[in-house]
């Protein structure tokens, strides 16, 4: 019998590497053309994306074939919809709004089998074929939980208390938006407060994850982020661009 896929996310940032995970809208043609690009993990959009439990399976295949982390954003913090997710193959799940300490510990409930957690037993299907998949499971699982309200942001201390969360990933838009700047991400006071969790996240000897640009990724990892995601939109319309200006300017 075969042995559980290892999670490379998880196993670079266990080694103290940055890991990179690609966002945007994916389907499985897609999430397989980016495989030889190098990204170690790819995103699955379930929470503003139109992607369905049963869509989830085939995005994952595509990610299992180049080796990549399947990281799946589920829209609720509820058991049913996060274990749901990982028996449908996702190798992590990640948690939108998640404010206390104690919604913290029910990711973690959700997505860990015991005696850590309270996962609904059933094997996903990154365990067929795999005899002891309830005893190694939890080792290859991952548990992300967004900080992005200003109320998780003053409740950092206790959630960072919280075992078994891989990243606690600091996203800016709804940050920007519960501090009364909406649709401001890059706001000073917004981006102030971005560094001020991911510097709180880093001194607790916990890893932090961010969104960041060509722009700003050397920026993040220098200030300690090792989960490192950005979305291939602005690429798509940054090249479409060049190459219509090279076109436009070859016609005369």
């Amino acid at each position: 019998m075969g042995k559980l896929r290892p999670n490379r996310v998880k196993h670079k940032l266990e080694r103290g590497e940055v890991a990179t995970v690609l966002m945007g809208e994916m389907t499985p043609d897609l999430v397989e053309s980016f495989g030889p690009l190098g990204f170690d993990g790819i995103w699955i959009e379930g929470e503003h994306g139109p992607t369905d439990f049963a869509e989830i399976r085939d995005l994952t295949r595509a990610a299992d074939l180049w080796g990549m982390t399947s990281v799946a954003r589920v829209n609720l913090n509820l058991p049913g919809i996060i274990y749901r997710t990982l028996d449908q193959g996702a190798q992590a799940i990640c948690v939108p709004h998640v404010n206390t300490a104690e919604e913290a510990q029910a990711v973690v409930d959700a997505s860990k089998f015991g005696p850590i957690g309270n996962r609904g037993s059933y094997t996903s299907r990154q365990g067929i074929g795999v005899d002891d998949y309830f005893a190694t499971a939890n080792d290859e699982t991952m548990a992300i939980i967004l900080i992005e309200d200003i109320i998780a942001v003053n409740n950092l201390e206790d959630i960072l208390k919280v075992d078994h969360i891989d990243v606690f990933f600091v996203a800016p838009g709804d940050l920007a938006q519960s501090m009364g700047f909406v649709g401001q991400p890059f706001h000073p006071e917004v981006q102030e407060t971005v560094d001020r969790a991911i510097a709180q996240i880093v001194a607790a000897g916990r890893v932090a994850g961010a969104l960041a640009s060509d722009s700003s990724v050397a920026s993040y990892v220098e200030k300690g982020a090792r989960f490192i995601s950005n979305s291939y939109a602005p690429w798509v319309k940054s090249g479409a661009e060049g190459y219509l200006k090279t076109l436009n300017a070859a016609i005369g």
